[in-house]
Formats: C-alpha cells, structure tokens, sequence
C-alpha cells in the first residue's frame, strides 16, 4: 500500500492531503512574523509549517558568500549577509516547534547542507524536505535518508534520469520517502506544472507516496494535483503578497490557505469511489425525469403489441425505455388505457428469459 506516516499522521491514496504552509524567509527574519505566519497558517487548516535551514558559511563558495547583494529584496550588503539576517537558529526553532505542537501542526525545514540536516534531526521533526536543488545532490540525499526521518523531496529541474536516481539513493536507506512534482520557476506558468508527471510517478514507484509543490499562482493546480493522485501539497505563505521578496509574490495569504485546504478536501469528496451506481439523492430527478414505457393508446386484452402502440414518457417509474425490444411483438393479458403502464406482468406470453 501506498502510504507515509509523518508524526503519526498517515498519508495514502484514501486520505485527505497533507498541506505544507511553506515559510521559507517570508517571515523576513522577524520571529514575531514568523509566529504569525504559523499561526495563520494552522489556523486555515494547513498539516505542517516549514522553513529552511541553511549553514551558509559551509554552503556557499566564498565569492558568493561576498557577492554584492544590494537590490530590492536584500537584507545585507552581500549574498551571505542577506542569508545569515533571515537564518533562524535554535532559539526560533525551539519556540516555533513549541508553538507549531500547541496549535496541532508538523513543524519542519528544508535542509540544504549536512550540517542542517544534523540541527534537524536533534531537533525531533517529523520529516526533512529536500529541496529541488539537491535532487542531484546524492550525498545529501543518503545523509538525510540516513538520519531515519521521512524525506520530502521535490523534482523540479530534473530529468527522469535524475528523478530515479534519486529515488535509487533514498529508498534503500529510508523508504518513508515523497516525491513532489515541481516546477523550479518562481513563478511557475499553468503550461510548465506537468502535473501529468504525477501519473508517471505513481506508476513507477508505486509504493512511494506522491505530491506536488507549486510555485504557481492561486489554489487550483494544487487542487488537480490531488485528482491526479497527489497526496502531499505544498505551497508558500505569506503575511502580505506585496511584500518585497522573490517569494511574497507567489505566496498565499491566510485566506488562501484556507481555500486550498477545503478545495483539496473538495476534490476528495468529489472523487468518490470506483463503482458506477445508482445514488439515493438521485432518485427523486430520476423519477422526475426519467422516462417509461407506456401505452399509446387504449389497447385491447390479447393485443399483439407494436412500436406505435408504445409510447415513452415521464414519470420515470415503469419500465424503463431499454426494455423495449421486450415488449414488442407480446399480447396483452389484460386491456389498457392511454398512458397505462406497460409492465411484464400484464402480458401474456410472459419471455421468462427475457423477464
């Protein structure tokens, strides 16, 4: 069975999806912001909250680390400067997590380096995400997997060839493992989602839970995504989405969230079960609009009947119209008058194997 359990919450095929309210930096380094940013998001229904974590002296080449860094969404001077004023550390992550379990949400990060994945895992999260720049990045992708929590791990930028790989490292290791669709673009146009991918995943790794993370704009590919077979959603929050910054403008509002989460709830309902059958809500228009078969005209006990002797008409509660070629060709046993049902028992040479 295809299924994953993250903090003792199982996610499959038959249930609702598990939504990740993605942080990132939008909390801009302020920790109040951020215990907003959680609690609106637990508020609108959202499973988890999640940052990322980065040790920016260990991740980034020295150059970039100095590279001049002085645009309109920058919090410092140089690249690592803007990197380090946005890094949370233990302090915020212990109170976050602590506020994130009162409010009965996941709390996580993305772990970009080794280094974040050991803060991590001595922390006691649930899951790890990986994100979409790592997914060739086997040596972190082992360590992680290594680490016995379940991963979350996004594709966008990758081939298939990549994409197995990737799975090749992480699941002999760990198989609690979900694979995200995703397109590495911020934002992502509706024509470079691929969500068909997801069909494409869950046929190749079928034991492997599936999902996608958008950095589309609004609810609704999400909302595919799970018709589809996606199981896991995640997308940004934001406070405000005029906020400065790459991310703001992609980003759901509270009010967005909430969309998404009972949108996502929708589409499950709607996707009922497999089997074709009746429901007992339509009954009453199927009567109403459904059709019966019905003498045409006043007929004769021993009739033979012919198709201008039948007439089909509403109510919807005789026999139905398919049942036409059954009667055709009969006697009647007993006389009937216009708009008479025509039933099999009021026929005389009664066909038991046609009846």
């Amino acid at each position: 069975m295809r299924a994953l359990t993250v903090n003792e919450r199982t996610i499959s095929d038959d249930t609702d999806a598990y939504v990740i309210a993605e942080i990132g930096h939008n909390h801009e380094g302020d920790l109040d912001k951020a215990e907003e940013l959680v609690r609106q998001a637990a508020a609108a229904g959202a499973s988890a909250v999640k940052l990322q974590k980065r040790d920016n002296r260990s991740l980034y080449t020295k150059e970039m680390f100095d590279a001049p860094y002085t645009g309109r969404n920058s919090f410092g001077p140089t690249y690592g400067a803007h990197r380090e004023f946005l890094e949370f550390g233990t302090r915020e992550y212990t109170h976050l997590q602590q506020l994130s379990t009162e409010l009965g949400v996941d709390f996580f990060a993305t772990a970009f380096d080794f280094a974040s994945v050991d803060f991590l895992a001595e922390l006691g999260v649930p899951a790890i995400k990986i994100a979409s720049g790592d997914i060739r990045n086997t040596p972190l992708l082992a360590y992680a997997a290594k680490a016995g929590i379940p991963l979350i791990v996004s594709t966008g930028g990758a081939d298939m060839e990549a994409v197995r790989r990737a799975c090749g490292t992480v699941l002999p290791l760990n198989p609690d493992l979900a694979l995200l669709q995703c397109t590495a673009m911020y934002p992502a146009e509706p024509e470079t989602l691929n969500l068909a991918v997801l069909g494409t995943y869950r046929a190749e790794f079928p034991d492997t839970v599936v999902g996608f993370s958008g950095h589309d704009l609004g609810p609704w590919a999400a909302w595919t995504a799970y018709a589809l077979g996606a199981r896991v959603v995640e997308k940004h929050v934001t406070l405000d989405c005029a906020r400065p910054g790459s991310d703001h403008k992609f980003s759901l509002e509270q009010a967005g969230i909430a969309e998404l989460v009972d949108g996502l709830s929708r589409v499950r309902r709607s996707l009922g079960g497999p089997d074709k059958q009746v429901l007992p809500g339509e009954r009453p228009a199927m009567h109403k609009m459904g059709k019966k078969l019905v003498a045409h005209r006043d007929l004769p006990a021993g009739h033979r009947l012919t198709l201008e002797d039948v007439a089909i008409k509403s109510p919807g509660d005789g026999l139905t119209p398919d049942r036409l070629a059954d009667v055709v060709g009969r006697h009647l046993a007993r006389p009937l008058t216009a708009d008479a049902d025509i039933t099999l028992d009021a026929l005389a040479d009664r066909d038991a194997g046609r009846d």
